[in-house]
């Protein structure tokens, strides 16, 4: 079938990219499902900067790519041998399918797929396959998922459903801006009631981390970003205090739990500076593959401090996805918040580019 998609042509184009135009968005073939995969058609799509260092190259994948990881829409069609998915069900995406076999799925939410993790370097489906084309060409995959387009094949291992009230741009975020920032609090961190919360770096997935501090019950949350504009946002959703990067260390501040959500290795080292003694500090940016960061080991050992990497929410999709819609159907998870527009396909450029000044936290496509 035809859709209509933003295919990345290039990785490291330079920009501004609504007029250099990586993204191609453009009509792309998609075969049917095959054996445990599912066609989807796409109500939402959340822009992430996880789509964003791709574009720009700080993260290379195999070109032409289909984007977008971040999604949530419905069930068209299942092809052969799924049987707990129905066409008609709402489902939000997740960036590393669960083959639930591996040695790895096995460990619960310690470690991501190894066959999952691999398809998506390599740009394939999990079962090593790619649906997509465009011009005769083959198109990658984007994390399973390429959620920039009017639909989608993706393996049944990639989706959780969720129920008809949780409207899309929820669904969308739930799958990894909550999925990733919640979980840095709620798993890697295992945050306990009325401990203190700073979150270094305030986009979409340093907000939802907020959120989900907030609605476990934490102490107080301090925002530190350089951007006096997400400073000012991490108030407005509730956060205690607001503090710049240089700000925070001169007057030492420190927080039992810190997460890194910057991407960046210098906001690393001040999310590890920030950390109190016997503290967690837990990270989950995603900086460039060459990027290095300085520590003192003195420090971790003497202070008995405790440095965590998070990926996935550290957890299962499964059931930390429709844990947090229950928080947001109880109305102690404000994710809406979180969304800074709603724009249209043919805008992905320019959100780009939006969201490489840091003047967007959440931006959604609707479908």
């Amino acid at each position: 079938m035809e859709i209509r998609g933003a295919v990345l042509q290039e990785c490291g184009r330079s920009g501004p990219w609504e007029a250099t135009e990586p993204l191609a968005v453009t009509e792309v073939e998609l075969d049917e499902p095959g054996p445990g995969e599912l066609l989807v058609r796409m109500e939402a799509a959340g822009v992430c900067h996880s789509d964003l260092s791709v574009v720009d190259g700080n993260r290379t994948r195999p070109v032409p790519m289909l984007l977008g990881h971040e999604a949530c829409g419905r069930v068209e069609r299942v092809g052969p041998g799924v049987t707990d998915v129905a066409a008609g069900e709402r489902v939000v995406l997740f960036f590393v399918p669960r083959c639930e076999e591996c040695e790895a799925c096995q460990a619960g939410g310690t470690r991501l797929c190894t066959p999952g993790w691999a398809a998506n370097g390599a740009g394939t489906l999990l079962s090593g396959e790619r649906r997509l084309s465009w011009g005769g060409r083959e198109v990658h995959h984007h994390c399973g998922v390429s959620g920039f387009a009017t639909h989608a094949i993706v393996d049944r291992h990639s989706v959780v459903p969720v129920p008809d009230d949780v409207p899309p741009e929820i669904g969308a975020l739930l799958g990894c801006a909550v999925l990733t920032g919640g979980g840095a609090v709620k798993n890697a961190a295992a945050l306990r009631p009325g401990e203190d919360v700073t979150v270094v770096g305030i986009g979409g997935v340093g907000m939802a981390a907020v959120l989900v501090a907030k609605a476990l019950g934490a102490g107080s949350v301090t925002v530190v970003d350089p951007l006096e504009g997400k400073r000012e946002r991490g108030l407005e959703l509730g956060a205690t205090k607001a503090l710049r990067p240089d700000e925070a260390v001169d007057i030492g501040h420190s927080s039992a739990v810190v997460i890194d959500a910057s991407g960046n290795a210098s906001a690393f080292e001040t999310a590890v500076q920030v950390t109190a003694p016997a503290g967690r500090t837990v990270s989950v940016g995603l900086p460039s593959p060459g990027a290095r960061a300085s520590i003192s080991p003195l420090a971790l050992v003497s202070e008995t401090r405790t440095i965590i990497g998070s990926f996935l929410g550290s957890g299962l999709p499964q059931q930390d996805i429709p844990e947090y819609a229950e928080l947001w159907r109880a109305g102690k998870l404000p994710v809406d918040e979180l969304v800074s527009g709603t724009i249209g396909l043919d805008e992905i450029n320019r959100a780009m580019d939006e969201l490489a000044s840091g003047r967007a936290m959440r931006q959604v496509i609707r479908f």
